[in-house]
């Protein structure tokens, strides 16, 4: 379980350092192709940090990367429930962020159900 694990905590931290370099880029100029809704971008490029400090987290205890596996899922569904009322009612919200958030908040919860599959096998053996 503890490569399980690994491997989960490993996936956290490139996940956060690709939100951070890409967040960045656009944040410095660079055009993503698409419009960007500033404020989601730069709570994206915020949580990219909280990313990789649940990767360092769950890299030392699965129940620590858990429990912030589980902080982070919660934070972007409210953030993706608030950009899709947003967008569905005619805000600035492209279409692609709604899609970027579901992205996200999908991969925080197989994170946190792999983290909490890991330790109930672990506690288990």
């Amino acid at each position: 379980m503890r490569f399980v694990c690994r491997l989960l905590a490993l996936v956290a931290l490139l996940f956060g350092l690709v939100t951070i370099v890409t967040g960045t880029r656009v944040l410095a100029g660079s055009d993503p192709g698409y419009p960007v809704y500033q404020p989601l971008l730069v709570y994206n490029v915020a949580m990219g940090f909280a990313y990789i400090a649940a990767g360092v987290l769950a890299w030392r205890s699965a129940q620590r990367g858990k429990r912030a596996a589980l902080a982070i899922f919660v934070l972007n569904l409210v953030v993706l429930a608030a950009i899709a009322w947003l967008y569905s009612s005619g805000g600035a919200v492209a279409p692609e962020s709604v899609r970027a958030m579901i992205l996200r908040t999908s991969v925080w919860l197989v994170l946190f159900l792999g983290f909490a599959w890991a330790g109930r096998r672990a506690a288990r053996a």
